[in-house]
């Protein structure tokens, strides 16, 4: 940015403009005295004429005026018959006087405002320029702390400005992007108005005191950003209201500029997390593969010792019998662990079929089994369930891992209820239980990988089995939840798309 030319017009002092066209009405009257007698008095009126536009062009209206009435006087004083005197003998003369004043006075007036239009133009020019240039340092910038700096830089070059950026954070509330100095006050409650509302809000009572006179909305194409506050120094304490246009302007290039950092924080957060995603379904993808061989030997082992003929004495029996299960249980981790992964990388292809709910939730009851002998499990399903398209073995693997998830928090001997409706052409099934219930404030975080309903607990798992249920749900087209039961306990419920089943012909009896 050029910081050599202002952006704002330069003017001289009053004094020094009017002492200007004091002079040159002096200089102007020595030079045609010395021409009385050669030139006609006409000729010496266009010489004052002349001193007023140039007057003008150089310093404005207000000494152009001045000059005016001076070469009226000076020109009557010096040049008029009887000289020397403010006498007028010849009524003519009063005609020139008038005629006299009143072209200077336009041509003062007509050469002042071009020059001023000048000023203008050549102002904006500058201006746009200069906006132009921050907002392709804009376009480079990489952080909200570099787009504040750019900002003040902008400002520092001629405004007499300075800039407090404002961002909202996760509360809502508007923080400055960079200390300030303590020298620089922001009112937070016109800010949070200009936030809300939309609209700028300007508060010109302590202008010029550090204290912020225009706060300007951030307003993106998406949404409002946060807001930016301009402070004016006690040089120029109206600059605000004198550049009100120009610093709406640069709000909506700050505003693009912020949206632009917000979503490439975003991309970068979620490239960030598919990279972390790949990289862990390929450990647990590796970790499950060199697991599953010594596991499986393991637990061949320990069947060989519990079947050993002769038997083994009651003591190496049962140890060998606990191998067997702990070897067992570990198994079941690591195969959750490559589900898991063989799921993220969506290398599972549905063997989808049309058939009945309850043959599903019976075949899930009798793989459990042992799992299952402290809880009564009451089935609840209507005779008039239709057919449902679904892979059977992963909604038997759901259905697995919910009634497990039940048992393990639910005290023995408490019941384990599974029921099925049909809701808005779904088929929901939910698993409830009558355990401690779920955290509230976990709820959403319960179906992530490696998330559990207590952090500490002594309860066996690894949080995976919730993350697989809500995998190979989703993957079905349809969704699952959890929620707290208003007498106590937890249920779990999945939908799945219910479509239609195809016709079935019975047969004819002969």
């Amino acid at each position: 940015m050029d910081s050599e030319s202002p952006l704002l017009p330069v003017h001289a002092s009053a004094k020094h403009g009017y002492g200007w066209a004091l002079l040159a009405c002096v200089a102007t009257t020595a030079v045609a005295t010395p021409l009385i007698g050669r030139l006609d008095l006409t000729n010496i009126v266009m010489l004052f004429l002349l001193t007023v536009l140039l007057v003008a062009r150089r310093f404005g209206r207000g000494p152009a005026v001045l000059a005016a009435f001076l070469s009226v006087a000076l020109f009557d004083f010096f040049f008029v018959p009887p000289r020397f005197s403010f006498t007028v003998t010849d009524a003519q003369y009063l005609v020139t006087f008038a005629v006299m004043l009143a072209v200077a006075l336009i041509t003062g007036q007509l050469t002042a405002g071009l020059r001023r239009q000048a000023e203008t133009s050549a102002l904006r020019e500058r201006q746009t320029r200069a906006l132009y240039e921050m907002a392709r340092d804009l376009a480079g910038a990489i952080s909200v702390e570099k787009v504040a700096d750019i900002v003040n830089s902008f400002l520092a070059s001629g405004f007499n400005l300075e800039a407090v950026l404002l961002l909202p954070d996760e509360q809502g509330r508007l923080n400055a992007t960079a200390p300030t100095s303590g020298r620089l006050q922001v009112e937070q409650r016109f800010a949070l108005i200009a936030f809300e509302q939309g609209s700028p809000v300007e508060d010109y009572s302590l202008s010029g005191y550090g204290y912020g006179a225009g706060y300007f909305p951030l307003q993106a194409p998406m949404r409002t950003r946060g807001v930016l506050v301009f402070v004016p120094n006690d040089r120029e304490p109206d600059a605000v209201r004198e550049h009100k246009n120009l610093l709406a302007t640069l709000s909506s290039v700050v505003a693009i500029a912020a949206e632009r950092l917000h979503y490439a924080d975003v991309a970068h957060a979620v490239q960030v997390e598919i990279v972390s995603e790949r990289l862990r379904s390929s450990i647990l993808s590796a970790l499950s593969h060199d697991l599953r061989t010594p596991l499986t030997a393991l637990v061949g082992l320990a069947d060989s010792l519990t079947l050993a003929r002769p038997p083994l004495p009651a003591e190496p029996l049962e140890t060998a019998e606990a191998i067997r299960e702990q070897a067992l249980r570990l198994s079941g981790l690591v195969g959750n662990l490559l589900d898991m992964a063989r799921l993220h990388a969506g290398r599972v292809t549905l063997r989808k079929e049309w058939q009945l709910i309850e043959e599903v939730v019976g075949a899930s009851i009798q793989l459990l089994g042992r799992g299952l002998a402290d809880h009564p499990i009451r089935v609840a399903l209507p005779k008039d369930l239709p057919l449902v398209e679904f892979d059977a073995v992963l909604i038997e693997r759901v259905l697995c891992n919910l009634l497990e998830n039940a048992a393990k928090y639910s005290a023995p001997g408490s019941p384990i209820e599974i029921s099925a409706h049909i809701a808005d052409k779904n088929i929901e099934v939910s698993v409830c239980d009558r355990g401690i219930g779920l955290p509230l404030d976990r709820l959403g975080a319960l179906f992530e990988m490696f998330e559990r309903g207590a952090a500490e607990s002594a309860t066996p798992g690894v949080g995976l089995g919730l993350a697989i249920c809500r995998a190979i749900v989703e993957a079905h087209g349809g969704a699952i939840d959890a929620a707290n039961r208003a007498d106590g306990g937890a249920c779990f419920t999945f939908s799945l798309p219910g479509g239609t089943p195809p016709a079935v012909e019975e047969e004819r009896e002969p």
